[in-house]
C-alpha cells in the first residue's frame, strides 16, 4: 500500500474514530472557574437561565453584597445587585427598589464573558451556582479568576 493510501486511510479512520465518539458524546452547558494560569478550578453543570452569584463583604460597610446574573447562553447577564447599605462602589445615584431590608438595583442589560474577579480575604467572595455555594476564595487561593459558561462535549467512558 502507498504511504498516500496508508495516510488517508489513517485519517478516514480518525474522522470515524472522532465522530462517533461526538455522536454519542452530549453537550454540557458549564460555568468554569479559571486561574490567571489557565487552570481550570471549578466546572458546574447549568442551565439556561440558571442564576449565578457573587456575594462578598463590603469592605468599608462590612455588610453584604450580591451581584447575581443569569447564564444566557454562553455568556452571563447581570440581573441585578443587592446590597443593604450605601457605600464606595455600590449605586447611589440611581433608582434602587427596597426588598426585604435590601436595597434592589437592576442594571440596564450588561453582558460579561468572561466575567473578572479579584477575590479578598477581607471580601470573602463565595460564588453560588443555582442551589450550590463556593468558597470563590478558597477556590483562588486568593487571587484573580475568570468566569465564563461553556458548551463542551461530555465523552463518554468506555
Amino acid at each position: 500500500m502507498s504511504r498516500r493510501v496508508w495516510l488517508a486511510a489513517l485519517v478516514a479512520i480518525a474522522v470515524v474514530c472522532v465522530g462517533g465518539v461526538a455522536a454519542t458524546g452530549a453537550a454540557t452547558q458549564s460555568v468554569l472557574v479559571v486561574s490567571e494560569d489557565g487552570d481550570d478550578l471549578l466546572v458546574t453543570p447549568v442551565d439556561n437561565g440558571t442564576e449565578v452569584t457573587v456575594e462578598y463583604t463590603h469592605s468599608v460597610e462590612k455588610t453584604l453584597v450580591s451581584d447575581v446574573y443569569a447564564v444566557d447562553g454562553d455568556r452571563l447577564t447581570m440581573t441585578r445587585m443587592e446590597f443593604s447599605s450605601y457605600g464606595a462602589g455600590l449605586p447611589s445615584t440611581v433608582s434602587v427598589t427596597e426588598i426585604n431590608d435590601r436595597y434592589v438595583y437592576y442594571p440596564p442589560e450588561r453582558h460579561y464573558d468572561p466575567l473578572r474577579i479579584t477575590t479578598g480575604y477581607v471580601a470573602d467572595h463565595d460564588l453560588v451556582v443555582g442551589d450550590r455555594r463556593y468558597d470563590l476564595v478558597d477556590i483562588a487561593d486568593g487571587g484573580t479568576v475568570e468566569i465564563s459558561v461553556e458548551t463542551r462535549l461530555r465523552i463518554p467512558q468506555w
